[in-house]
Parts: structure tokens; C-alpha cells; sequence
């Protein structure tokens, strides 16, 4: 049957959908990346927007109807859930990013973003043949098991979620872009949101993709497929000949997105031409530096919160020995020099530390 939808979530967004009449069947497949149509059950004050397929936000209001996607969280700063077993209509779930991932909410960090918004399930999304819409049918690139690039990458990573590693990779591009090299931009590991990638595009990425470009909505605990679909990011990416490539790695390199088994690959090092770390104090930053050196993967410089004043900087350049720079107030002064490093960048002679 076919329903009127208000809302359309940008973990959906290269599935070919009418702006506001979808096709809907009662059965559903529990799965990841299942599209779906819930009716909202209440307001909320806080975390209550929902971004679209254009990337923008809109509010969202007690029996709005929109299309969203099951998949599973583990958000430090947020919520923590997964795909039920069964799925069937009247069932409630909650919705667990801002990107429209759904499913159901096992814990939650309420003085950040409240308790998970409550949506009752209508129905699954059905193409022309009734068969169930997954995301994963409209990728636009597949998850691999070998990188056929040589192009440089410059990865960052963190210590959590909210320690600055999309600004830094934004400042990046905008440096490289700015000096007419070509750049394109992943973020891999992590959940559905298009929020980054559009920030790397606005900033002058040719090219942007993440996991929903793989066809999956998260890569929460599922280590493997984080590895896959950086790979696969890399090899979808250099078809257009960018002079670098560089990747977010979401959330945080102890969390479980994957973020460790990307960077311990042995694969992935060899085109790792830089890896930038951001924490958000002292102890994180050593922490990470310590993570690094115990998997083999270089770390070159260190940014995020840590670095706002001489407190952090100073520290880690004597712990570590290492260099330590913001790149808000630094930025311009620094990432030419790194980026300059990293496109001289081949297999046999890697950046030094």
C-alpha cells in the first residue's frame, strides 16, 4: 500500500524514493540497513532532528511519518542499541542518530542527548516488485578485501567522538584544495550521517563517501566490515585520480566501530602516507600514542582539544616526542608542510614521525 511520508533520513539517501509517497508492506526483514516507515510517538527538547537526504536538519514532531533505516549504535555521547530479532508492525523502537538509524536503544547518555525518541513501526519499504528496500542494494561502492591504490591517504583518528577529527580533516582538504591539488575525502567507521562528508565537500573535497555509500548504516561490531569498506573506499576514490585521499576514522579507536582493526591492517599502513591523532586531554593522547606503537602504525602528529594552549603541547612533545599543533590557530601554518610530506609520499620512503 502506499503511505504519505512527512520525513526522509539520510542514511536512505541513494534510494531512489518519491519525495513524500512510498510503497509499503506490513512484513519485515530485521536486518541492518532495512528501510522502513515509523510514525513518531512524542516531542523531545533535545536531540530531536532528524537530517535528510539533502543533508539538511528539520525537527521533528509527535506523529510525524518518516522513512528511516534498522541498524545498530554504540555512541559514548549518545545511545547504545541494536536491530531486534524480529521486527513486525505496531513494534516500538527508538531512533538512535540523527542520520535516522533505528532500532532499539539499550542505554543512553541522558544529560547529552535525553532518552531515545520513540517511533512505532508502519511498515517495510518495497520497490516495484514488493521486495523489501535495503540500503545496501543502492550502494555506490562495495566493501573490499585488497587496496589497488597508490594513492596517499592521510587518516585521522581519536580518542572519542567530539575531539575535532572532521575539523581537521575539513582544514586539510581546504589546504590541499586551496594549493589546486585535487582531494577526496571517506569517513569509514562510524554510523549513518551525511553531516561529514558534506563538510569535507563544502571545504573542497572532489569527492566524498562513507559507510552508507558502502550500503551499510554502522559498523558497530563489525570489525571486518570496517576494514572492507575503507578499502573499498580507497579504490572508489582514486578512480578520479585525486592527488590524496583523506579518511575520518568515527567515533574512537578504543570504541567499537572498527577504528583499530583499520588501523592495525598491514594493508592500510602501507598507503598511509600520514596519521593524525586528536584527543581531548594529557592522558588520552598518551594513551593513544601508546595504542599506536603497540599495533605498528605510525602516528605523526597529535591535535584535537589537547592542544589549545602549551598545558597539552608542551606534554606531549616531551612524553612522545612527537609534534603537537591545533589546527584551528596553527592550521595554516602547519598543514602546508604535512601535506607537502604526504604527497611526496611512495612505499619505500614514508614521512618520518
Amino acid at each position: 500500500m502506499q503511505i504519505k511520508v512527512d520525513k526522509i533520513a539520510s542514511c536512505t539517501k541513494n534510494v531512489p524514493l518519491k519525495a513524500h509517497d512510498v510503497e509499503i508492506r506490513r512484513k519485515i526483514t530485521a536486518e541492518d540497513g532495512a528501510v522502513i516507515v515509523v510514525e513518531v510517538l512524542q516531542n523531545k527538547k533535545i536531540y530531536n532532528q532528524l537530517e535528510l537526504t539533502t543533508g539538511r536538519l528539520s525537527t521533528i514532531h509527535k506523529n510525524d511519518i518518516l522513512v528511516v533505516s534498522l541498524g545498530s549504535r554504540r555512541a559514548l555521547k549518545g545511545f547504545a542499541g541494536d536491530v531486534p530479532k524480529k521486527v513486525k508492525y505496531g513494534d516500538i523502537l527508538h531512533l538512535l542518530n540523527f542520520g535516522g538509524v533505528t532500532g532499539i536503544c539499550t542505554s543512553s547518555s541522558i544529560g547529552a542527548v535525553g532518552q531515545p525518541l520513540k517511533v512505532r513501526v508502519l511498515g517495510s519499504v518495497v520497490d516495484k516488485n514488493n521486495n523489501p528496500i535495503n540500503i545496501q542494494n543502492y550502494s555506490i561502492f562495495k566493501p573490499e578485501n585488497t587496496i589497488k591504490s597508490k594513492i596517499p591517504v592521510i587518516a585521522i583518528s581519536g580518542t572519542c567522538m567530539h575531539v575535532g577529527k572532521t575539523t581537521i580533516a575539513a582544514e586539510l582538504i581546504k589546504t590541499a584544495s586551496h594549493s589546486n591539488f585535487k582531494v577526496a575525502g571517506a569517513k569509514v567507521a562510524g554510523i549513518a550521517a551525511l553531516r561529514d562528508t558534506l563538510k569535507m565537500e563544502d571545504y573542497g573535497a572532489i569527492k566524498a563517501v562513507s559507510i552508507t555509500d558502502a550500503g551499510h548504516t554502522t559498523t558497530a561490531n563489525m570489525e571486518e566490515l570496517s576494514v572492507a569498506i575503507a578499502k573499498g573506499a580507497i579504490n572508489y576514490l582514486s578512480k578520479d585520480n585525486p592527488d590524496l585521499i583523506v579518511i575520518e576514522l568515527g567515533d574512537g579507536i578504543l570504541g567499537e566501530y572498527g577504528v583499530l582493526n583499520v588501523l592495525e591492517d598491514k594493508e592500510f599502513q602501507q598507503v598511509l602516507a600520514a596519521h593524525i591523532g586528536c584527543a581531548g586531554d594529557p592522558l588520552g593522547a598518551a594513551k593513544l600514542f601508546e595504542i599506536c606503537q603497540a599495533i605498528g602504525v605510525p602516528l605523526h602528529l597529535i591535535s584535537g582539544p589537547v592542544t589549545d594552549n602549551s598545558v597539552g603541547t608542551d606534554f606531549i612533545k616531551e612524553y612522545m616526542n612527537i609534534k603537537a599543533f591545533n589546527c584551528i590557530s596553527q592550521g595554516e601554518r602547519l598543514l602546508p608542510g604535512l601535506i607537502k610530506k604526504a604527497l611526496e609520499f611512495n612505499l619505500a620512503t614514508p614521512i618520518e614521525s
